[in-house]
């Protein structure tokens, strides 16, 4: 019988913390899921463990190599094959409750339509075991996920489960050669600007940073790798129809500091908010000067 979900996992030479990932995956009170491993070009080590683990027949698992391309990369491969009618991506170094696959199915059997983009719940800091950023507003039931983050709602970071028809018709994420730290928030703000999502004020994934060059640490040497992916980012952002006019130059700001860091000269020609965008040129050039700095 076809799954409800795919839980899908990019990894990226973590051979030492995704057992965790299956783990948590393997004692699930609900097993209406499949497990989908994009490897992003792992040389420690990683496909033989899977495959290991695929041999124990414990929960289906699909394990897909593809050639070193960043993150972004492993969310377009997921993409292109994932079947389910929802998905969410728990990272290499993370983990799910023991019932956050029951809740999810749950949650969308009762209340999930075509109005809405998925759901959104809570990430739990491992050490801490306290929501990052604390819960939802209790009176908050759904909510355009761009207006979490601009409206001061919540600041912090969240879990989403997407329907894949929607995923499916932005991706691919195309990025810049070279450029390897595009967001694929990307992808999910083009849809989350459209539909709403279901709020449930419960935890879906368990978090523990690690200290090494994930997505989240090195932001200030991610901007100077990767300005042309930032810049596309901003120029998405300024667009957002649930967002708010300080987040917009705040984002417009960002977009001239980073078309700065890229040697872009048509940075006027290519915003969608050129008045916004050239009143934010004096503290976007101050931007790139100041990043420039803390790259060092």
């Amino acid at each position: 019988m076809k799954k409800t979900l795919t839980v899908f996992t990019p990894t990226y030479n973590r051979s030492h913390t995704l057992p965790r990932v299956y783990e948590s995956l393997k004692t699930q009170t609900c097993q209406d899921f499949e497990w989908l491993v994009v490897d992003d070009g792992s040389t420690d080590g990683t496909g033989e463990l899977v495959r290991q683990w695929m041999s124990e027949d414990a929960i289906p698992i699909k394990y897909i190599f593809k050639e070193n391309g960043g993150l972004h990369t492993g969310y377009n491969t997921a993409y292109e094959n994932i079947e389910t009618e929802l998905n969410v991506c728990v990272d290499s170094d993370d983990a799910m409750p023991r019932d956050a696959v029951e809740k999810i199915v749950s949650v969308w059997k009762q209340k999930g339509s075509d109005k809405f983009a998925g759901i959104i719940g809570l990430d739990i800091d491992m050490d801490s075991h306290e929501p990052i950023g604390g819960r939802f507003p209790d009176d908050l039931n759904e909510c355009f996920f761009p207006e979490l983050y601009a409206k001061n709602i919540h600041r912090g970071d969240t879990k989403q489960v997407m329907r894949t028809d929607l995923m499916k018709e932005v991706a691919p994420q195309v990025g810049f050669p070279g450029e390897k730290n595009f967001n694929p928030v990307y992808m999910l703000l083009q849809v989350t600007d459209r539909y709403p999502l279901i709020v449930v004020n419960e935890p879906f994934c368990l978090v523990q940073y690690q200290d090494d060059d994930s997505m989240s640490r090195n932001i200030y040497r991610q901007y100077l790798d990767s300005p042309r992916s930032f810049a596309k980012m901003r120029r998405l952002e300024m667009t957002l129809k649930h967002s708010t006019s300080l987040n917009r130059f705040r984002c417009a700001v960002h977009y001239v500091a980073e078309c700065m860091l890229s040697g872009e000269r048509r940075w006027l020609a290519e915003s969608p908010r050129k008045a916004l965008t050239l009143l934010g040129f004096v503290p976007g050039f101050c931007l790139c000067r100041y990043l420039k700095f803390k790259a060092r």
